[in-house]
């Protein structure tokens, strides 16, 4: 079997580009897929910014694009409903088996190798074993998503739904959110349209049933069909503590990489590749740990500080009830709706949250859920 100085399990976003950055230094790569292509199953709803898209160094095709987000619509229990104006932020929808093959291209192009239908199965002293046989490594880059960490952090796991269905309620360039603490716990239900009545619908909640939750959901919009379903864990408890033990990188979502307001990771989980890979490729040049170790300083580094009041928002989230979120949609005015469109960065959306709780002004509504830790959300 051939050796490899690194070998990358996970052919996700994260993998592809922790492997295009190796390679494009000149060093042996291998990603392990264990799917029969790169890019399936889709269980992304696919938003993320063209200014996010540019950082990763891809410049997507027409085929990658499903349309661009014009405005979002959230929605509190009782149906008081804001409208955000989202044009200036520049947020696509993009097809992710798509966005997943041009990093692949990328990565095949910079000289990684990439092996579908091959799944890792345990680190060994030498290097990997996988569904084929072992493979000799200097390296192994975890990039296996949330299922590595569900049996040792179960804590920051929900369960979530997502459907691909048609509908003449899908409507074309507006994301849809709805909040109701009793049918999705902790989370929300969401509507992210593709294009021509095609979208992607999905619920997330603790200790909820999300078969039963999302057919709910679907039956009260209207009439749709169904086009395909994905049954995904998702992780919204924050970073892990080390991204790098010994001889092992984590990266991605099977480090945490992903939001925890939102669970959406391309550009964080991305980036954390791009880091990983240029870190790699310095730590097979010198041999000094060190060179690791900077992996996570510098993705702390860009996303700590908004990771971190990411995961406050979400144990407010947590807390409230629904009379309590639909008081806080009372508060909200145009001035702060206007703003928000105006000024926010969607990659970094806490600023967005704090507004939107109006609590940069009046802290009388929101210290009557969290107190103490609202005032952290806003001191970070």
């Amino acid at each position: 079997m051939k050796e490899y100085e690194v070998v990358v399990a996970g052919g996700s976003i994260s993998g592809l580009l922790t492997a295009r950055e190796i390679a494009k230094k000149g060093h042996t790569v291998l990603v392990l897929e264990e799917g029969f292509e790169v890019g399936t199953p889709d269980h992304c709803g696919g938003l993320v910014s063209k200014s996010a898209l540019s950082d990763l160094g891809i410049e997507p095709s027409q085929k990658t694009f499903d349309c661009m987000i014009r405005s979002a619509k959230i929605f509190s229990p009782s149906g008081k409903e804001i409208k955000i104006d989202s044009q200036n932020q520049q947020v696509a929808v993009v097809n992710r088996r798509e966005l997943d093959k041009q990093a692949a291209r990328q990565a095949k192009q910079s000289g990684a190798e990439i092996m579908v239908n091959t799944s890792f199965k345990e680190k060994t002293k030498d290097g990997v074993r996988t569904s084929i046989g072992d493979i000799n490594c200097d390296i192994l880059v975890d990039c296996r998503g949330v299922n590595s960490l569900i049996n040792n952090q179960r804590d920051g796991v929900l369960l979530s739904a997502q459907y691909e269905v048609y509908a003449d309620w899908i409507i074309d360039g507006q994301v849809e959110v709805y909040f109701n603490q009793v049918k999705y716990p902790g989370f929300f239900a969401w509507i992210i349209p593709s294009e021509n009545g095609v979208g992607k619908i999905g619920v997330a909640g603790k200790t909820i049933n999300v078969s039963k939750t999302i057919d709910q959901f679907l039956n009260s919009k209207g009439r749709y069909s169904t086009i395909r379903k994905i049954f995904s864990p998702i992780w919204v408890n924050g970073p892990i503590k080390k991204f790098v033990t010994r001889d092992i990188v984590t990266v991605g979502d099977a480090a945490g990489q992903s939001k925890p307001t939102t669970a959406g990771g391309i550009y964080s989980c991305g980036m954390g590749g791009i880091m990983a890979g240029n870190a790699i490729a310095k730590y097979l040049d010198t041999k000094e740990f060190s060179q690791l170790v900077d992996y996570q300083k510098s993705w702390e580094k860009k996303f700590g500080k908004e990771f971190e009041k990411q995961r406050l928002a979400r144990k407010i989230l947590e807390r409230v009830d629904n009379k309590t979120v639909d008081s806080l949609f009372d508060v909200i005015t145009p001035d702060i709706l206007s703003d928000i469109s105006a000024k926010d960065d969607f990659d970094f959306h806490t600023v967005s949250i704090i507004k939107l709780l109006g609590i940069r002004n009046s802290l009388n509504t929101a210290q009557k859920i969290m107190g103490a830790e609202i005032k952290r959300v806003l001191s970070i």
